[in-house]
């Protein structure tokens, strides 16, 4: 029996993925009437939340009022699969350089206008001060991975990214102007790694390289964090060869 209307908003979300699932079990475009009973909804229901769905592009609407599902799932599907591949391949090589160096490496992801940690090592020394939550967030031009992201985007996205965020200063070594960053840039490129000189936080470094794919898109980057007084600059090449692994294990041939 369809069941009754709810402003719910849980429901609500219940309700879409049950139109979600009858769409993927079903091999050809599917009619309202398919759908609603399959799912055990009015008609009105499932006509409503398809409707918001394909505005979204979740749902499209095939021919002769039929509906199947939309290209923006294959795009968060893609999103999805990148970002947990790139954690189970790397963890492993993480878990090896962190043996090496015996300090926190990190591995993290550009969302919009800044990175998002999604796996770390921690560096099991009492007096460590570098915190890098799972799941915190930073923004792009203070963090060496998101200085990757912003030479990956080029030079038009970066001076975007600048006008649009006002590159604050979150310590006095933040780099705070477009020539500034740009020159930074610069010098990472060569490298094929870069620096959060203190720009983050104050008495923190970090040295970060990227990781690709096989299609070669940067999808994630790899990064050492510690105290300064710790930091060693030959970890550079332990990073980018790190990075190098992942990425060679992701498919990607430079």
């Amino acid at each position: 029996m369809p069941q009754p209307e709810s402003k719910n908003s849980i429901q609500v979300i219940e309700r879409m993925a049950r139109l979600l699932d009858a769409l993927a079990n079903s091999p050809a475009p599917a009619s309202l009437k398919h759908l609603a009973q399959t799912a055990g909804l009015h008609s009105s229901t499932a006509h409503r939340i398809l409707s918001a769905m394909v505005n979204d592009r979740l749902v499209e609407r095939a021919d002769q009022g039929t509906y199947r599902l939309g290209m923006r799932l294959i795009e968060l599907g893609n999103l999805a699969k990148s970002r947990i591949s790139v954690r189970e391949f790397a963890l492993p090589f993480m878990r090896d350089l962190h043996a090496i160096i015996g300090e926190a490496v990190n591995l993290s992801v550009q969302r919009d206008d800044e990175i998002v940690y999604i796996e770390r090592t921690s560096s099991g020394r009492s007096m460590m001060r570098v915190v890098n939550v799972i799941g915190g967030r930073a923004p792009l031009h203070i963090t060496a991975v998101g200085k990757l992201f912003l030479l990956e985007a080029g030079a038009a996205e970066l001076r975007e990214y600048a006008e649009r965020t006002g590159l604050p200063a979150h310590t006095r070594n933040s780099l705070t102007s477009l020539s500034a960053l740009e020159k930074d840039l610069d010098k990472a490129q060569v490298q094929g790694y870069s620096i959060d000189n203190e720009e983050a936080e104050l008495g923190v470094r970090c040295i970060g390289a990227g990781i690709r794919d096989d299609d070669g898109t940067l999808v994630a980057g790899l990064s050492v964090s510690a105290p300064v007084e710790r930091m060693k600059p030959d970890w550079s090449d332990l990073v980018k060869e790190t990075a190098e692994k992942i990425s060679r294990e992701l498919g990607y041939h430079a």
